[in-house]
């Protein structure tokens, strides 16, 4: 569900209304109301979820969501209670009545012309530099520093003693105690989700919240998405180099080390006290264990990689292998030259 501090909930609607605007018969569910929208693992008797693909149908048979739009391609089990309505794509159906609950709001929620919104809550010792804008709600716990030309949006939550630096935009986000973001960084913007098909790209409505927990540290110019429909984590105590990626809905823990240009697709997940190198790649839906440590442009595919080892190569695999088999390719090379003279 939706936080309300960001996204204004238009709902509810009747499922006969939803059904009507996705083109799809209610049958008799007609007149029951839908209240929101949510994924499978969050949803409750009065939320529409979706499912598609393998990840979909392992979640659906556990989901307590009243209403689900599935793929009709897709054979799952459907709980007892449960109103499912099989479209040809789930996600482009979702796409659209998610834009009925939450129609896309490009004002970012501003009131009037103030530089900080009478709404807003500053803390004792404050300090605001020039230019920066505070938007409606938003809330800067005391002596937390907010740099020139900052912007701190709707709703926004920022702990005790933080200095955010300047140009830095937040939204949708909350911040713990002592948090450090560079110059330039973006948190919170809309993940990179879309429903494709033979007519395009449609945008699946981006509607979670970024959560940073005390203590971390964020470089220059790094891109943090928040979630589509939970949130995207950063844990306690950890570092993020400048010009990292971390898509929408990943999970970083506690006192990790993210070295620069590193990219995070959504949904990946990272242990405690991981290191990433440089342009270390991570594919969707990947997960790496407690205190792996991955060499710079380690590429990791999606499932599990195991914790406490070190990784290298393209797909990761354990260092040591990586390195023999570096230097078998090598040997290769040195011989496929020296029998070309030969």
């Amino acid at each position: 569900m939706a936080d309300p501090r960001f996204f204004d909930n238009r709902g509810p609607f009747s499922f006969g209304e939803i059904c009507a605007l996705l083109g799809l018969s209610a049958g008799d569910a007609a007149s029951q109301r839908v209240a929101d929208v949510a994924s499978l693992e969050s949803a409750g008797p009065p939320h529409l979820a979706y499912c598609t693909g393998r990840a979909g149908a392992k979640l659906i048979e556990k989901s307590r969501a009243g209403f689900c739009l599935i793929d009709e391609s897709l054979e799952v089990k459907v709980p007892d209670g449960m109103v499912a309505l099989r479209a040809p794509s789930a996600a482009h159906a979702f796409a659209a009545a998610a834009m009925l609950f939450y129609p896309e709001d490009r004002s970012g929620g501003w009131s009037g012309q103030s530089a900080v919104d009478p709404s807003a809550q500053i803390g004792e010792g404050v300090q605001l530099g020039p230019g920066a804008v505070i938007g409606p709600a938003a809330e800067i716990g005391e002596g937390s520093v907010i740099g020139p030309n900052a912007v701190i949006g709707r709703g926004v939550a920022i702990g005790r003693a933080c200095a955010i630096g300047s140009n830095v935009s937040i939204s949708h986000a909350y911040l713990g105690d002592e948090v450090v973001i560079l110059p330039g960084a973006q948190i919170g913007q809309a993940g990179f989700g879309f429903a494709s098909g033979p007519k395009g790209h449609v945008k699946i409505p981006q509607l979670g919240r970024v959560i940073v927990q005390d203590r971390v540290e964020i470089g220059a110019c790094v891109t943090i998405d928040r979630g589509a429909l939970g949130d995207t984590v950063i844990g306690e105590g950890t570092k993020i180099d400048n010009m990292v990626q971390i898509g929408h809905n990943c999970r970083i823990g506690r006192h990790c080390v993210i070295v620069s240009q590193v990219g995070m697709s959504g949904s990946s997940e990272l242990g405690d006290f991981v290191v990433l190198g440089g342009q270390v790649g991570i594919a969707d839906h990947a997960r790496i264990g407690d205190g792996a440590r991955l060499a710079a442009r380690t590429g990791v595919m999606p499932g599990d990689l195991p914790g406490g080892r070190d990784y290298g190569g393209m797909p990761a695999k354990p260092v040591g292998e990586w390195h023999r088999e570096m230097g078998a390719i090598a040997l290769l090379a040195k011989r496929r030259k020296r029998d070309s003279h030969g």
